[in-house]
C-alpha cells in the first residue's frame, strides 16, 4: 500500500512539472514546410501549433526601421544595422519571404488570442540607440494593443534595465547572457532568467531559486529529446526550442 501511494505522488508531482512547462518557438516555428526563421510564415505555424509563444529577434536598420532577422548580416550585407531598410528588403529570404518589419510581425500577432510573441531586443552599439529601440518597440506594441501579449528578453543589461524603467508594470522581462545569479536579477527589475543550456546544466539550483524569489524560468535553446525531458523534469516554466512538436510530445500536447 505504501508503494502505491508513493507511486501516485511521484505521478503526481510529475504530472505538476508537465503542466507548468509552456513551449516557445525558437524564431518561429520554422521546420515546417517552406518555411524560414523570423518570418511571419514562422509565426503562423507556431500560432497553429498552439504554443505559449513565438520568439523574434529584432534589430534596428541604419534609417530606423525595426527588423524581424536574427544576425547580423543577410546574404551580402554584413551588418544590418549599418544597411537601410530597402537594402534588406531587397534580398529575399531562401524560401523566397522578405525580411518582415516588426509592425508586420505585430500585425500577425494579432491574429491569435492564445500564442505571445517574445521579443528578443538585439543589442546596439551605444546605449543612446538601445534606449530608442526599446522605447519604439515599446509604443509599437502599445500601438497594435498588445502589450498583455508580449514579453521581452535581452543580453544586453541596459536593455533589460530600460524595460523595466519605461515598460508597463507587470511586463515580463528576462535576462539572456547568464552571468547573472536569480537574486541579481531580482535585485534589478526582471521578472525571469532566459539561460542557455549549458549555463542552466551548469546551476540547476537556479531554477528553484528563481522560483523561490517569484522569478520564471527559460532555457534555450533546447532540441533533442533527452535534454527537452530533463528541463521538464527539472521544472522549468519555458522551453524555447526549434523542435516545439517533440517539446508537445513530450508534454502530452
Amino acid at each position: 500500500m505504501k508503494k502505491l501511494i508513493s507511486l501516485l505522488i511521484c505521478l503526481c508531482m510529475s504530472g505538476v512539472a508537465f503542466s507548468q512547462t509552456q513551449v516557445i518557438a525558437h524564431r518561429g516555428f520554422h521546420a515546417k514546410g517552406n518555411s524560414y526563421d523570423n518570418t511571419i510564415s514562422s509565426l503562423k505555424n507556431a500560432q497553429e501549433l498552439g504554443v505559449y509563444g513565438s520568439e523574434v529577434d529584432i534589430h534596428e536598420t541604419s534609417d530606423g526601421v525595426l527588423i524581424a532577422i536574427h544576425g547580423m548580416s543577410h546574404r551580402d550585407i554584413k551588418n544590418v544595422q549599418k544597411a537601410t531598410f530597402e537594402q534588406i528588403r531587397n534580398l529575399p529570404l531562401t524560401n523566397g519571404e522578405t525580411v518582415p518589419t516588426l509592425d508586420e510581425y505585430l500585425e500577425q500577432a494579432k491574429k491569435s488570442k492564445t500564442t505571445k510573441l517574445i521579443i528578443e531586443i538585439k543589442s546596439h552599439p551605444t546605449p543612446e540607440q538601445e534606449l530608442r529601440v526599446v522605447k519604439n518597440i515599446l509604443n509599437a506594441v502599445k500601438s497594435y494593443k498588445l502589450r498583455k501579449r508580449v514579453e521581452y528578453i535581452a543580453f544586453s543589461k541596459y536593455v533589460c534595465d530600460a524595460l523595466v524603467e519605461y515598460a508597463p508594470k507587470r511586463t515580463q522581462i528576462a535576462y539572456l547572457n547568464g552571468d547573472l545569479t536569480p537574486a541579481q536579477c531580482h535585485e534589478l527589475g526582471y521578472t525571469g532568467i532566459d539561460y542557455n543550456v549549458n549555463v542552466l546544466k551548469a546551476h540547476p539550483e537556479w531554477i528553484e531559486q528563481c522560483h523561490n524569489l517569484g522569478m520564471k524560468v527559460n532555457v534555450w535553446t533546447v532540441n533533442d529529446t533527452a535534454t527537452l525531458q530533463w528541463f521538464i523534469d527539472k521544472g522549468v516554466d519555458y522551453i524555447t526550442t526549434d523542435n516545439p512538436l517533440e517539446a508537445n510530445r513530450l508534454l502530452g500536447k
